[in-house]
Order: structure tokens, then sequence, then C-alpha cells
């Protein structure tokens, strides 16, 4: 009982948090001529993979690999078919924004990068399969590229698209988003302790329990987040913030947590990074593909689809 109240408390924070973020994130954009998707790929991106980031250090330090690549290649995973699955069929999710020639192919890219990483035994021949200190700092210097190319985006960018926002004064905007943040860290730590808990006294292993239960609860506020901007309809926010997310999360969490400790491989973990890769690839050929770069309903709805079966082995597994 008081793990499922640990979950309710959850949910209410992320819900807040979302709101408040979104609605400040859309404040700060519009006064300071940001484009939607600039903010979703800083601000956003990381405010709501902060979870993600507590829940790695802490599983690195404590040497829980499977936690640790789990949650990452979860998440990255559930964001993409998941949440842009159930956000785009709230509104078909146009991208209007030139950066989306740069930022979805770089999530394809990070998703091929972490099974390179992995892949010792078969390239290097090499004992283990393992994710090492120097392949995390290689991942934090790219981390690094990709927010000087993003600030400098910012620099010479303009608002591409209207936006309804509120009038949030320059500092009630940098308040709520600080606030926001807090929610959704708080939210999101109370349901991965409720929902581990849970799991864990059903003896439900380290890579399962990052894959579903710590990769959803991380990620609700990327859900949340996503769902509102496109009710709003500020669909280049709602791709972006899932883009920005899944660069974080390979970059600099995985590459963080690799520096923390070094992450083992296990063989049954091929399977879930060809499927992030897979995940990636088909939001490339979707956002590429067709008319004016948008993720259609049908497209969507084949997204929760493969997301269900995925999760269906798993558990089947």
């Amino acid at each position: 009982m008081l793990d499922l109240l640990i979950l309710l408390a959850g949910f209410v924070l992320l819900i807040y948090g979302a709101n408040a973020l979104v609605d400040s994130a859309s404040a700060l954009a519009h006064r300071l001529n940001v484009p939607n998707i600039v903010i979703g790929l800083t601000i956003v991106a990381f405010g709501t993979s902060s979870p993600e980031l507590a829940v790695n250090l802490m599983a690195a330090a404590n040497h829980n690999a499977g936690l640790v690549l789990g949650n990452v290649v979860g998440s990255n995973i559930l964001n993409i078919l998941l949440i842009l699955g159930i956000s785009s069929l709230y509104a078909p999710l146009t991208v209007k924004s030139n950066t989306t020639w740069i930022e979805v192919p770089l999530a394809f890219l990070a998703a091929l990068l972490v099974l390179v990483a992995a892949g010792d035994i078969f390239l290097d021949r090499a004992e283990e399969n393992v994710i090492t200190r120097s392949e995390g700092i290689v991942m934090i210097f790219f981390f690094i590229i990709f927010l000087a190319y993003t600030f400098q985006l910012i620099r010479r960018s303009r608002t591409e698209e209207p936006m309804e926002v509120k009038a949030y004064s320059l500092s009630r905007s940098v308040l709520f988003i600080i606030l926001g943040f807090t929610l959704l860290v708080v939210g999101g730590r109370l349901i991965v302790e409720g929902a581990t808990s849970i799991a864990e006294g059903l003896g439900i292993s380290e890579r399962i329990i990052g894959l579903t239960v710590v990769s959803i609860g991380t990620s609700l506020p990327e859900l949340a987040t996503s769902i509102v901007a496109a009710r709003k309809k500020n669909t280049d926010m709602a791709i972006g913030n899932i883009v920005g997310s899944n660069i974080f999360n390979v970059f600099f969490i995985l590459g963080a947590s690799a520096i923390v400790f070094p992450v083992p491989v296990t063989g049954p973990s091929f399977f879930d990074l060809g499927f992030h890769i897979l995940a990636s690839a088909l939001l490339f050929l979707f956002i590429f593909t067709g008319k004016g770069h948008r993720l259609e309903r049908w497209e969507g709805g084949l997204f929760l689809g493969l997301y269900l079966l995925y999760l269906g082995f798993l558990v089947m597994g």
C-alpha cells in the first residue's frame, strides 16, 4: 500500500511539473525568440532526463550494470515508440525546423554508438563486452559538441511558428522552469522507488527492471511533457523533447555512468540494443519520407504496436 501511494504521489507531481515546464519553456522561447525545438533539445530535454541521470549514477556507483544499461536503452525505446506514438495520435507531429536534419540522424547515430561500444567480443576479440570509462569519456565529448552546436543554433535562430504562450516575465519563467524541474525529478524518483520495490519483491532481474519499471518511471516526464506539448500544438517541442532526451541519455547519462563504473553488457542486452536501433531508424525514416517532415497517426499507431510487442517479448522471456 505504501509503494502504491508513493507511485500515485509521483504521478501527481509529474503532471504538475510537466505543465509548469512546458508553459514556462514556451514563454521563455517566445521572449528570447528561440524555436520550440531548441527549447525541447536543451531545457526541456535536460529537465525531463534528470530522473534517468539520478537513477543511473546511483546504479553505477552500486555496480548495478543491468539497471544502468536497461534504464538508458529502455527509456530511449519507450521515448520513440510509446511517447511519440501516443503524442502523434493527438495530431500528426509536423517538424518545421531545419534542425531535424541534424538532431534526428544524430539520435540514430547515438543508438549505433552504444552497439559499437558494447561489441568488444565481436569487434576486438575481447573476453567480455563492456562499455569502458574511455568510451564513456568519448560519449561526454560528443555531448559537449552537441551542446556547442545547439547553443550556436540558439544564437542565430528565430521563432519558426506562432505559439499560444502565457505572459510570464523572464524571472517568473525561470522560477517556473526550476519548479517544473523539481517536481519532475521528485515525481520520477518517487515512481521509480515505489515501482522498483514492487518489482524486486517479485524476483525480477535487474535488466528487466531497468527496461520496464525503471525506464517507464523515469520516462514519465517525457511522456507528460510531450503529450502536453502535442495537445497545445507545440509540435516542434513534442518531437524535439524526445530527440533531445535520447541524445542526452546516450551521450551524457550513459557516458557519465560508464565513467563512474564500466558497464558490462550481457548477451540478452544485444536484443535490446538492436530494438533501440530499429526504433531510431524508423523515426529517421518516417520523418524524412512522405510530405512535410511529419509523423502521421498511422505511423504512431505502428510505434505503439511495436512497443507492445517488445514488452510482450520481455514478459514472455
